[in-house]
């Protein structure tokens, strides 16, 4: 066994005991999902990231424990779980790695849902139950080389051709791209109109060129979308949804998984330093009883009682849809930033240990540098809080 396979031994910090809040159904998933994490994902994720590879073979274990569209209804192949649920399926999975867990993230928030939420009947019992079981993957295709937290100034368009629409344009930075089976992409109208649809590989002019050279993600597979002259025949268009509201409420759906998600990367980090500060004896004593080291280790375990509780109640509020989007902005630009604080706080803890594959900090922190930016950056979401409690758009 290499060093990097060592033996995963994670243990969730509870410090409020908000096990309490959680109902049996959730306990069983989240351990079915920690242990798949611990005898899947563990042993070979330090490898995968160092050779930049995507771990193909865990898709059917993504399926198998409920991680794509758990909250899609059973009739289509999903779990039919409440929000609860799929928060702690994120938090479990990247806790293991963001990568894999954008992966799950995508699937089930950025392509079943929409396909759910906006699609015919006909492209909900096309698309979904292979989409639930892993069989077809798929990716979600928004931002441009030019336009990112302006989603709408997209230049990607479609125009009608009669029995089909053309599809013109690009898109990047897009999770699953390389190896995905459809993808709901966003473009303009000709009346400027955002329209959503499931363009298929094998279309004539559709491409994923791979983006290599990452620090970031590395295990997870990233690409373009490349649109020229794709015919997309008109079932393919979904039916209701126009402007922007199609797009965002996809990312609210990812948001809120990135929520929880971040805050497993953080509870690692925070788990590994707690042990290594037992172990490592510096001055003749662990140096976990040093006051520096317990002040480290107490702000981590304080911000991450902190975001647990904001997660578990946004969670509530979102399986009474009575969540919103900026609500669900706060705890993701929360969880991030209190993530990233975790993982650089640990990692000096570990000391040159800290950047080795043979622990998993430094390749959250590195992980946790795409999360911060993606589904909306850090500051794009303050942003949003402000605009909530002022009533005053500072974005224009």
């Amino acid at each position: 066994m290499s060093k990097s396979a060592k033996k995963d031994l994670y243990e969730a910090p509870d410090y409020y005991l908000l096990d309490e809040l959680l109902t049996d159904e959730h306990k069983l998933i989240r351990a079915t999902a920690r242990e798949w994490v611990k005898k899947e994902v563990s042993p070979i994720i330090e490898d995968y990231a160092q050779k930049a590879e995507f771990p193909k073979h865990l898709i059917k274990g993504l399926a198998d424990i409920g991680a794509f569209g758990p909250t899609i209804p059973v009739e289509y192949g999903g779990a039919g779980l409440d929000y609860t649920a799929y928060g702690i399926l994120m938090q479990e999975i990247e806790r293991g790695d963001s990568g894999i867990r954008s992966t799950a993230s995508v699937q089930g928030s950025l392509v079943m849902y929409p396909i759910y939420a906006y699609g015919s009947e006909a492209q909900r019992k096309k698309y979904l139950p292979q989409l639930a079981s892993g069989e077809m993957m798929g990716c979600f295709g928004l931002t441009e080389p030019d336009h990112g937290s302006n989603p709408s100034g997209m230049v990607t368009n479609i125009t009608d051709a009669g029995s089909h629409y053309i599809l013109n344009g690009a898109k990047m930075w897009i999770s699953n791209a390389p190896f995905a089976d459809i993808a709901v992409v966003w473009a303009k109208d000709e009346a400027g109109k955002i329209r959503g649809m499931v363009v298929e590989r094998g279309m004539d002019g559709f491409s994923t060129p791979e983006t290599h050279n990452k620090w970031s993600l590395r295990a997870s597979a990233t690409g373009e979308l490349v649109f020229d002259n794709v015919q997309i025949p008109k079932e393919n268009v979904f039916p209701e949804i126009t402007g922007l509201k199609g797009p965002l409420g996809c990312l609210n759906q990812a948001r809120y998984g990135i929520a929880w998600g971040a805050l497993g990367a953080a509870m690692d980090c925070y788990d590994t330093a707690l042990r290594y500060s037992k172990e490592r004896i510096q001055f003749g004593k662990p140096i976990g009883g040093f006051q520096l080291q317990q002040k480290k280790l107490a702000e981590m375990v304080t911000e991450i009682t902190k975001g647990q509780l904001l997660v578990w109640r946004l969670g509530m509020l979102k399986s009474e849809n009575r969540a919103t989007a900026e609500q669900i902005s706060m705890a993701k630009r929360n969880s991030v930033e209190i993530a990233l604080d975790i993982a650089r706080n640990a990692r000096q803890m570990l000391g040159g240990m800290g950047i080795t594959g043979e622990y998993s900090i430094m390749r959250h922190m590195m992980n946790l540098e795409s999360v911060v930016t993606y589904e909306g950056t850090h500051d794009i979401h303050l942003l949003i809080t402000g605009m909530d409690v002022t009533g005053l758009n500072a974005f224009k």
